[in-house]
């Protein structure tokens, strides 16, 4: 990031973090994506709590974000084990802030398996959770009477920017990827599974990109949404993926599953948006296909009479490319802080909570002034 940007940037998240200062003495703990951007992002949350310790995601870290962070903050490696088990997620969090009124910002849902016991037995407080992600918000929805507050931006009018350009970007890392099989997406059936903002997004992309598209998903209101702006769509996954030559996965909700596969025609790509565990059921794969790389980021899964290929291991593709989105995902950063500075004041019901139009509508005002005019 070139001095002038960098200014511009820190400006601009000065600005929120001094209309949503944080109460007290707070600490965080903070699952990211380590992009080129986020260091500035870190900054701005170190000015309102003490960040003990940074947990990256280990599909979408770059070399220098990484040691610019490693040189001001902790950073500790993320999996889904760790926080899966309730026993190890309370032993790492007494570890890193024992005692301490913590806030978790997450990205995916990664403490829901373990909220209650860490809410009912660390030795400091939880005082609650900012999620980021769609699949993030439904993970905690589904359990049920919350322990603690869950501040979700998943849904946020601020966030409708970001998903409509990370569909776009999806659909450029997929033809790149395409591409160095010497091939082209142009003229082919393609399925989308999720009709969520940026399952949207990626159909309307393809359908510019001049695909035939047909979406599927298993909310009967999206599926009629995706029907009046004049998608095909299927009663079963399995009817839209069975002609597609690319599928491309939008749920964060496993998508695809080991009976799927077997539906998908020779030679389908087959992309997701998000993290593998989440969205393709690959490794109950291993016993029936076997998998060969076919060049960058393509894995070729075959079987006797059946064969598609695989791109990013079944990862977010769009982060081959660094998931570029421009400064419009500082819109969403910058609701996190203000949800991080609304969870530190307390008083807050344990469920899931929005922020109020009027901040949202603040947060707009100060990045139409820093990037826009």
């Amino acid at each position: 990031m070139e001095s002038p940007e960098r200014a511009r940037l820190d400006a601009f998240f000065r600005r929120i973090t001094e209309r949503f200062p944080a109460a007290g003495q707070t600490t965080s703990l903070i699952i990211t994506h380590l992009l080129p951007e986020r260091p500035a992002f870190l900054r701005a949350m170190a000015r309102t709590t003490t960040v003990a310790a940074v947990l990256p995601k280990p599909k979408s870290v770059t070399a220098e974000a990484l040691a610019e962070v490693r040189r001001t903050h902790a950073v500790h490696a993320l999996t889904r084990e760790l926080f899966a088990d309730p026993t190890s997620a309370l032993e790492y969090l007494e570890d890193t802030a024992p005692g301490r009124d913590v806030i978790l910002l997450d990205i995916g849902g990664y403490y829901a398996p373990s909220l209650h016991t860490l809410v009912d037995k660390f030795s400091g407080r939880i005082l609650g959770i900012v999620e980021d992600t769609e699949n993030g918000h439904q993970r905690y929805e589904a359990l049920g009477q919350l322990p603690c507050p869950v501040f979700s931006v998943a849904r946020s009018p601020l966030k409708d920017c970001e998903d409509h350009l990370v569909g776009r970007s999806i659909v450029f890392s997929t033809d790149a990827l395409v591409r160095t099989r010497g091939d082209i997406l142009t003229s082919r059936d393609a399925c989308v599974i999720g009709f969520g903002k940026v399952g949207r997004s990626i159909a309307q992309t393809l359908r510019a990109h001049d695909l035939r598209v047909v979406v599927y998903d298993n909310d009967p209101v999206k599926q009629v949404q995706a029907h009046a702006q004049g998608f095909r769509t299927t009663a079963t996954c399995t009817e839209a993926i069975r002609e597609a030559g690319l599928v491309l996965c939008a749920t964060g909700n496993l998508a695809l599953r080991q009976s799927d596969f077997a539906a998908l025609q020779n030679g389908a790509y087959v992309a997701s948006v998000t993290s593998s565990e989440d969205e393709l059921e690959l490794d109950a794969l291993d016993d029936l296909y076997r998998r060969t790389p076919t060049g960058d980021q393509l894995t070729r899964y075959d079987v006797t009479g059946h064969y598609f290929y695989v791109l990013a291991n079944g990862n977010a593709v769009n982060f081959l490319h660094g998931a570029a989105v421009g400064t419009y995902i500082h819109l969403v950063q910058a609701e996190i802080l203000a949800a991080t500075s609304a969870l530190s004041r307390g008083a807050h019901d344990p469920s899931l909570h929005e922020m109020s139009a009027d901040d949202r509508q603040a947060i707009a005002s100060a990045w139409l002034d820093h990037f826009a005019r």
